[in-house]
């Protein structure tokens, strides 16, 4: 080795030798293990409810609709309510979703501003909640449409089927457009925080 290698070797193994490992490392590596598996085991109880959940509403729904001649007459309403289930549903499980990966983005944008940072992601999660019961709210029917063919015979038709689908698929692209444009605000955002903080007597 040359002597620019050998001076290198010597201060870093002196470094090395001058720094003690943590008294508490084991116990943290423990700890972080075991946090893993706490994780592992919440997200597989929550994928299992979830489960359960929606096979127990598949099976009420079949094992509640009335049958006739040619097979399952289901009312209206049961798709109706059905659909504001899942609607419920995936609020409740997108919200949180998008929370939890959104909290690093919303870290590094509002470095300078960690408090500000937090209280805009409380602030898009009210909003989101607010579209969602809005949506939901101004979406619900109380009684068949006429458009949908079923005023008669109060039963599912392929025109509802339809409207219902579209419920959701609104409902899914309204929130990815918003959550698309706070992507892009946020640096924005983020940014402006960050020069008011700096501007002499701000």
């Amino acid at each position: 080795m040359s002597a620019l290698e050998d001076r290198l070797h010597e201060a870093l193994g002196a470094e090395g030798a001058s720094r003690a490992p943590s008294a508490d490392l084991f116990t943290r590596v423990v700890d972080s293990i075991h946090g893993d598996a706490r994780r592992r085991r919440r997200r597989r109880t929550a994928i299992a409810l979830w489960a359960t959940g929606a096979v127990l509403s598949v099976a009420a729904v079949v094992t509640l609709t009335p049958r006739g001649e040619d097979g399952l007459h289901m009312p209206w309403w049961i798709l109706e309510v059905a659909t504001n289930a899942v609607l419920l549903a995936v609020a409740l499980w997108l919200g949180p979703f998008i929370k939890r990966f959104g909290r690093a983005y919303a870290a590094d944008v509002f470095h300078d501003n960690p408090l500000t940072g937090k209280s805009y992601i409380v602030l898009t999660d009210i909003v989101y909640y607010l579209i969602f019961a809005a949506y939901i709210l101004f979406s619900v029917h109380f009684a068949p449409q006429q458009e949908w063919g079923n005023e008669i015979s109060e039963h599912v038709t392929a025109e509802q089927l339809t409207f219902e689908v579209g419920r959701v698929g609104g409902i899914l692209l309204v929130i990815g457009i918003l959550h698309g444009l706070n992507i892009v605000l946020m640096p924005v955002l983020g940014r402006l925080f960050s020069l008011n903080r700096r501007l002499p007597g701000a």
